[in-house]
């Protein structure tokens, strides 16, 4: 039988995440600021409910287009709000907008946003040893100083919480457990 994290186990789409996206070292600036956006929507929710209405996001949000989604308006804001099929929350919505902005202004000046919100781990991946679940933090030192930094640009939702979050999800830290078969696959 094949060893997993526990967070993932008994559930399909969340195996899935587990197996194909979670601690995968991801320098793609589209799908970078795809786990912004959702990261900063799961903020007080469970990943499990983000990863329910991705694809709804998805489309709500024109493919995770942030040129797009920087130019969104209020009708538009308007719109997803009343979209059922994502979180419907003004400050969120509003935060998407206004991060995908920023996000613009941070791959302008670096060239790429991977190249800035990599440097963070200095360029590779934290591989952590890390035996079960409990043992697995919520922050970090790095997470700490990318939520200072993209709060100081101005980015909304980025708490230290949520960026640790994305880091496990664009693959800047390996936190799967010793025991879980993907972590050796990403060292």
């Amino acid at each position: 039988m094949i060893k997993r994290c526990d967070w993932c186990l008994g559930n399909d789409l969340m195996i899935k995440y587990h197996d194909k996206e979670w601690g995968v070292p991801n320098h793609n600036d589209k799908k970078l600021f795809e786990y912004l956006l959702l990261d900063s929507f799961q903020a007080g929710l469970s990943w499990n409910t983000i990863l329910q209405k991705r694809q709804n996001f998805k489309k709500a949000f024109d493919n995770f287009d942030a040129k797009k989604i920087s130019k969104y308006n209020q009708k538009k804001v308007n719109s997803l709000l009343q979209d059922a099929g994502i979180i419907r929350n003004k400050l969120k919505v509003n935060s998407a907008i206004t991060n995908a902005q920023l996000f613009l202004e941070v791959k302008a000046e670096h060239g790429t946003f991977d190249k800035y919100i990599w440097q963070f781990v200095d360029g590779e991946p934290i591989v952590n040893k890390w035996k079960n679940m409990i043992q697995m933090p919520a922050t970090s030192k790095q997470s700490d100083a990318m939520s200072k930094e993209l709060k100081k640009l101005g980015f909304k939702f980025v708490g230290s919480t949520i960026c640790y979050a994305f880091m496990q999800a664009s693959g800047m830290v390996n936190d799967h457990i010793t025991s879980c078969y993907r972590r050796k696959e990403l060292l």
